[in-house]
């Protein structure tokens, strides 16, 4: 066991307020801001409550188990690496991939949706060029990356603290206006018992919402791989994890909960057909608490929390392609690092990939945007299960060497039961999402104008999102395992024998607190 400074060429430069920070908004943006109007519009206010609350639980126990092993192995690539330590090297090829796939489509989809979000500032009919956005925002990001991980924290700091407060200042907002204390109208729990809710298009509507609340979610699973980067992973990834349930309830489950109060769930701005963010649910209810300037502040906070997003996007998609050449699934010189521990090949590949915006723009942004959602959320469901898969692994690799989990520097909460319900719901999610690709097939018959029908041509679109969506991440992660174990003819890791001690870090004096504490800070501290 060895305390190592630089591991793989990376400096050890996160501090605990970036850790907490990144943990709790780091990649809040378009999936919350942007996707959540269409959630409520399709499920109904208890429909889309409803689904945050059960992917929420899901999360929860994931992030868990990151917790838990990152704490005592803060390895580079995070739990893709893990793999090949508990279980097979083919599970952790395929994982990494996966995971590095999800993060080079999740940044041209961020970038894509800056477009829709300047337009709002834009009169009508204008000419001017919206793919200039991203390419600015490209160049912001390089930069900010070529500065190395301190600067990359600081930035993902403060944009983190806009968002935060931008989220208070809405849930403020939408209990003042929700009972009638500005904007002239009490509205209550009207909106839950109208044409549509609580629940709308039933059971097979609510399902059809978890893709897309996952992608939402996407991106919370971070601390498990800023943790080799953390300055103190066992002091940083602890407390950034136990943010998590604070994020989960304040930040989505209440702005959910005030959003379906106030905006009724047939407002056709919550579909946001029409490509601009004045269709964005948290504008509309600044504008039903009649702030003439909540439109513009909110576009310009959504615009913020996309170029913070896309700068967690980057900075991921980087460590996974250095993680991939360390392990020799990559060329060498993709993981070439500068003296400010930057894998600056890894940085300019992923510029490539967010050059992919450009064309999106051109072939229609918030078509394409919807395209992504659609497989960037499945992804995300595949690699949360394959994270409670290692979990679970580990548990047994640990137990089998005869090592008890007081050994632990950090131990997961409701393990093992909580993990039981939530790989329960993980396979629930995945079925559903297979069951409504097949389900969802439109027929032509339905449709007076048959295959020229304009609802015809979305509901079919629609479909083939969602048959991409659910099929494709899980036919990628299966030929890439068994490709893989193939060719290398891996073998499954007795776990007796599994490596669960290189890669660990060591405290020094200096990093030990041990300071007593009231026992209710204690408690406290074990879930927030």
């Amino acid at each position: 066991m060895e305390n190592v400074e630089t591991p793989d060429g990376l400096h050890r430069g996160l501090k605990l307020r970036h850790m907490v920070m990144i943990a709790i908004s780091g990649t809040i943006g378009t999936g919350l801001f942007l996707t959540s109007g269409k959630t409520i519009a399709t499920a109904g206010p208890l429909g889309a409550l409803l689904a945050y609350v059960v992917i929420g639980i899901w999360l929860v126990f994931v992030c868990q188990a990151i917790g838990e092993i990152a704490t005592l192995l803060p390895l580079p690539g995070g739990f893709t690496s893990w793999g090949s330590r508990f279980f097979d090297e083919a599970f952790s090829f395929q994982l990494s991939y996966c995971y590095l796939t999800n993060w080079l489509l999740t940044v041209p989809a961020e970038l894509s949706a800056s477009s829709l979000v300047i337009s709002f500032w834009l009169p009508e009919g204008s000419s001017f060029p919206l793919w200039v956005v991203p390419c600015i925002i490209i160049v912001v990001l390089v930069v900010i990356n070529f500065l190395g991980v301190k600067m990359y924290g600081e930035a993902e700091y403060w944009f983190s603290i806009l968002k935060v407060v931008t989220i208070i200042v809405f849930i403020i907002t939408g209990i003042l206006t929700d009972a009638g204390a500005v904007g002239g109208k009490t509205f209550g729990v009207d909106y839950w018992h109208m044409e549509g809710a609580p629940f709308k298009g039933g059971f097979k509507a609510f399902l059809s919402v978890l893709v897309s609340v996952g992608f939402a979610y996407g991106g919370t699973e971070l601390s498990g791989i800023t943790a080799a980067e953390s300055s103190n992973p066992h002091k940083h990834v602890p407390k950034a994890v136990n943010t998590v349930l604070v994020r989960i309830a304040f930040f989505y489950i209440l702005s959910i909960f005030f959003l379906s109060c106030i905006v009724p769930n047939n407002d056709e701005r919550l579909m946001n057909d029409g490509g601009t963010v004045i269709n964005a649910p948290f504008t509309i209810v600044f504008l039903q608490a009649g702030m003439k300037g909540g439109a513009d502040y909110m576009n310009a906070v959504i615009f913020t929390s996309i170029v913070s997003a896309t700068n967690s996007d980057f900075y991921v998609a980087t460590r996974m392609m250095l993680s991939l050449s360390k392990n020799g699934w990559a060329p060498k010189w993709v993981g070439r690092t500068n003296r400010r521990g930057v894998p600056y090949f890894a940085v300019m590949i992923t510029t490539f990939f967010s050059c992919i915006a450009l064309v999106m723009i051109y072939a229609g942004a918030e078509v394409v945007f919807n395209w992504l959602v659609s497989i960037i959320g499945s992804l995300i469901f595949l690699i949360w299960v394959c994270i409670l898969f290692l979990h679970f692994r580990f548990r047994a690799c640990w137990k089998a060497q005869g090592r008890t989990p007081q050994d632990l520097p950090y131990k997961s909460w409701g393990y093992p039961y909580g993990h039981y319900l939530a790989m329960t719901i993980a396979i629930c999610c995945v079925v559903a999402s297979f069951y409504l690709s097949i389900a969802n097939k439109p027929s032509v018959g339905n449709f007076p104008e048959g295959t020229a029908d304009p609802k015809y041509k979305k509901a079919r679109d629609s479909w083939a999102q969602g048959l991409l969506g659910a099929w494709f991440p899980w036919f990628q992660a299966i030929t890439l395992y068994f490709v893989y174990k193939f060719v290398r003819k891996t073998k499954i890791v007795d776990p007796a024998l599994a490596d669960l001690d290189s890669g660990r870090w060591v405290p020094r004096e200096e990093d030990v607190d041990d300071r007593p504490r009231p026992k209710w800070k204690k408690v406290l501290a074990r879930f927030v």
